[in-house]
């Protein structure tokens, strides 16, 4: 039994650390190279495992020194990889990362492996959704696997948490925001799906549930979280960090989130340790690297540090 089954994409970070962002046609020296473990699925997999999570991993990488690093972290967290597919003719996906002096950061992704995940894959799997209390799902593998995902989800009776990133140009299927439960979204994915290009968090939240999501998360980086369920609207209040670099915190946020649902928190409970996760992963640079154990997360923030609020 898994408290958390993610199914997504695994991908290499390659990450250079710049004065500044180049502009079309510029050129600009960085620090060195960084390699590290990423992928949104990944991520997720891998903040669930450090806070505790029983989490496995659904994905494809290649057979290949990046495959190899992947797989490697994702044991160092405490996922279980069996579910995890080497494919020998395939290369690892890899992100390119560019992060500024503020920690804000460019990605590139080349999917590699994860775009040949398929929905066979995730049937072959049916069993392992079916012992999950939660399936964490994004968009970086092919959409008809994220939705065979879902389906064998909602049959199997698991609850499904949907980040629609990266977000689609168009709206994303009924059956998809159907099973949503919740759908985390930040600020940009909130305004673009609900197709509100102003707006409150809170009526872009209102908007994806008029869709059909059974609930809502939207993320607001240093200044929080709004959750929209049942019960109605909630504003979870932000943490006051240092931000090194934001790279894989709304990953860490998600995986928070999925793991505590598993547990039986109610979704502001599980949104308010969320918060503090995310905010313990941009204290540190990388994505996987930076995320807390649970006693990490309470010397880094301990949960009287949400009540001051403030951003990051």
């Amino acid at each position: 039994m898994y408290d958390v089954l993610v199914v997504g994409s695994a991908n290499a970070d390659l990450t250079v650390r710049v004065e500044r962002r180049p502009g079309a046609g510029e050129t600009v020296l960085g620090t060195d190279l960084v390699e590290s473990a990423g992928g949104k699925g990944a991520n997720q997999a891998a903040a669930a495992a450090r806070i505790g999570g029983r989490t496995a991993l659904l994905a494809r990488v290649g057979g290949d020194a990046y495959g190899e690093l992947l797989l490697h972290a994702q044991r160092e967290a405490g996922t279980d990889v069996t579910p995890v597919i080497v494919d020998e003719s395939a290369r690892t996906g890899t992100a390119m990362i560019i992060v500024d002096p503020d920690g804000d950061n460019s990605i590139v992704v080349s999917p590699g492996a994860n775009a040949a995940l398929t929905p066979q894959d995730v049937a072959a799997a049916k069993h392992t959704i079916a012992a999950s209390a939660v399936v964490s799902l994004q968009l970086e593998i092919p959409m008809e696997s994220v939705r065979a995902a879902a389906a064998a989800a909602e049959q199997a009776g698991t609850r499904v948490v949907l980040n629609p990133s990266p977000a689609p140009q168009t709206a994303l299927a009924p059956e998809l925001l159907a099973v949503a439960d919740p759908l985390v979204v930040n600020e940009h994915e909130a305004r673009q799906l609900s197709g509100r290009a102003d707006g409150t968090p809170a009526e872009w939240a209102a908007a994806l549930r008029d869709q059909g999501a059974r609930s809502v998360v939207v993320t607001l980086g240093g200044d929080g979280a709004l959750v929209l369920d049942a019960s109605g609207a909630t504003e979870v209040p932000g943490v006051r960090v240092k931000a090194v670099d934001t790279t894989g915190a709304g990953d860490a946020f998600t995986g928070a989130l999925a793991t505590r649902l598993a547990r039986g928190d109610t979704l502001p409970e599980a949104a308010r340790f969320a918060v503090r996760v995310g905010a313990a992963a941009v204290t540190k640079p990388g994505a996987q690297p930076s995320y807390p154990t649970r006693a990490e997360l309470e010397a880094l923030v301990p949960e009287s540090a949400q009540d001051a609020g403030g951003g990051s």
